[in-house]
């Protein structure tokens, strides 16, 4: 599975990631995303009504870890990250709104056109993101 990110994902995992009370995110998308396939990622909440192509919502290590919003194109097996956030603490949240849900559609959907991406590939527990040559 080829794994990618969109700005806004990788804005947001930099803001966790340095705050201590979300040192888990890096372990937590490793766990979650890495090393799996399509079928293995079509759980959680479809946002679209797409088979071959949903747009999910999905929360990773339980009520307490993290909510992510992703694309998974799953002919094609390649996963686009589009914004994570927690569901507790300081910068918890419940949910965005459908707005913001659908502004981040449309900029991954124009990200995949112009490969104005991040691509995401784990070494040694870590995660590496390389941004795309256009």
């Amino acid at each position: 599975m080829e794994i990618y990110c969109i700005e806004e994902f990788k804005n947001e995992y930099d803001k966790l990631k340095k705050k201590k009370s979300y040192n888990t995110i890096e372990k937590d998308i490793i766990d979650y995303f890495i090393g799996k396939n399509s079928s293995d990622l079509c759980s959680g909440t479809r946002l679209n009504n797409s088979e071959h192509e949903p747009y999910i919502k999905t929360r990773i290590n339980g009520s307490g870890g993290f909510r992510v919003y992703f694309l998974l194109l799953i002919k094609k097996e390649k996963l686009y990250l589009m914004f994570v956030h927690p569901k507790t603490g300081s910068m918890g949240a419940e949910n965005i709104t459908d707005e913001s849900k659908t502004k981040l559609y449309k900029k991954v959907l124009k990200g995949i056109k112009t490969q104005s991406l991040y691509e995401i590939n784990e070494e040694k527990n870590k995660l590496i993101f390389k941004k795309l040559d256009k």
